[in-house]
C-alpha cells in the first residue's frame, strides 16, 4: 500500500532547542491517522517540515511518494492544510480568499466551496477582520478542502468550532475519507482520536514513543479503579493518577489484582468499580513512564 506520509530520522533543532528528534513515520494513502501529544511536544513542528514550511535538521521525508526537500511544490498541489492558528488579510472578504485559494490549486471550486459554506453556515461576503475566530477557522477549513486533496494535514482543527460545528466538520472529513482522502490528525484532545482515527502515533518530547492502532495503543494491563469508602491506595505497586475527593478515590492500577483485593477487604468499602481506562487516561500512562515504548 502507498504511503501518504512516511519519514526516516527526521529531525529539527532551533539552534541548540530540541524540535523533533529521529521521527520514523509511516501513514497509509486512505488512512485517517491521529498524532497526538501536548502543546509543545512537537506535532506543529513534525507537519511545519512535511509542508515544507521549515527545513529540517536532517533525516528524510516523503509526502505522497514525493520527496520534501525536492518536490514541494508538487506535494502542495495535492494537499490540503488546515493550521492551528489561520491569519488572513483583514480586508479582504472571504469568498475573495477562498477564489484565491482556488486559483493557486488551479482549479474551479465554486461548487464546493458553496457547499461547504453552506455546511459550516459561513457568509463569505464578510470581511475577514469582522470575523469570529471561529468563522476564521471555518474559512480555513473551506481553503483546506474546497480542492479535494488527496491528503489533508490538520493542526489542531476544532479550536474556535462550537460542538454542533465540529461535529459537522467530523462528518465532512469522514466523507471525505471514505472517498480515499487522507487525513492526518494533529490533536491533544484525545476523545478527538480516539472517535475517528483507525491508527496515532504518541509525541513526546520531539520523539514518538508509541504508536499503532487506537484500539492497541488504548490496550494495557491498567485499570481504573474507582473506591467509595474510606481507602488509601498507598504501598500499592503502580499506582498512578490518583484522584481523591469527600469519601471516593480513584487512580489507575497495574499491580498484582490480589494485592488490590486484600487490601480493599480489610477495610470498610461502600461501593467499587473496575473499569477498561479511556485513551486519555492511557495517553497520562505513556508521559508519566520512564521508559519509551515503541
Amino acid at each position: 500500500m502507498m504511503n501518504a506520509i512516511r519519514t526516516e530520522g527526521l529531525t529539527k533543532y532551533y539552534g541548540r532547542s530540541r524540535g523533533i528528534v529521529d521521527l520514523d513515520l509511516e501513514v497509509c494513502e486512505g488512512e485517517f491517522f491521529g498524532f497526538i501529544g501536548p502543546n509543545g511536544a512537537g506535532k506543529s513542528t513534525t507537519i511545519r517540515v512535511l509542508m515544507g514550511l521549515i527545513q529540517k535538521t536532517h533525516g528524510s521525508a516523503w509526502v505522497l511518494e514525493k520527496d520534501i526537500s525536492k518536490e514541494k511544490e508538487q506535494i502542495l498541489s495535492e494537499i490540503g492544510y488546515l493550521p492551528s492558528e489561520a491569519v488572513f488579510y483583514p480586508d479582504m472578504r472571504g469568498r475573495d480568499l477562498i477564489r484565491l485559494s482556488a486559483e493557486l490549486h488551479r482549479k474551479d471550486c465554486r461548487k464546493v466551496s458553496a457547499d461547504l459554506c453552506e455546511r459550516l453556515q459561513l457568509d463569505p461576503s464578510r470581511r475577514i477582520g469582522e470575523l469570529s475566530f471561529g468563522n476564521r477557522k471555518k474559512l480555513a477549513v473551506i481553503c483546506a478542502l474546497q480542492h479535494d486533496p488527496r491528503l489533508c494535514i490538520l493542526d489542531e482543527p476544532t479550536g474556535g468550532l462550537d460542538p454542533l460545528m465540529q461535529r459537522e466538520f467530523f462528518e465532512i472529513l469522514k466523507e471525505r475519507n471514505k472517498k480515499g482522502m487522507t487525513v492526518f490528525l494533529s490533536s491533544h484532545i484525545l476523545s478527538e482520536v480516539q472517535r475517528f482515527c483507525g491508527r496515532a502515533a504518541i509525541i513526546r518530547e520531539g520523539r514518538i514513543i508509541a504508536s499503532g492502532s487506537v484500539e492497541e495503543l488504548a490496550r494495557t494491563n491498567a485499570k481504573r479503579i474507582s473506591v467509595r469508602g474510606n481507602f488509601d491506595p498507598s504501598g500499592l505497586p503502580d499506582v498512578r493518577d490518583l484522584q481523591k475527593a469527600d469519601d471516593s478515590t480513584s487512580f489507575l492500577y497495574g499491580g498484582d489484582i490480589n494485592l488490590l483485593l486484600d487490601r480493599l477487604s480489610r477495610q470498610r468499602i461502600m461501593d467499587l468499580s473496575i473499569s477498561e481506562p479511556d485513551l486519555e487516561e492511557i495517553f497520562l500512562h505513556y508521559y508519566t513512564e520512564g521508559e519509551e515504548q515503541v
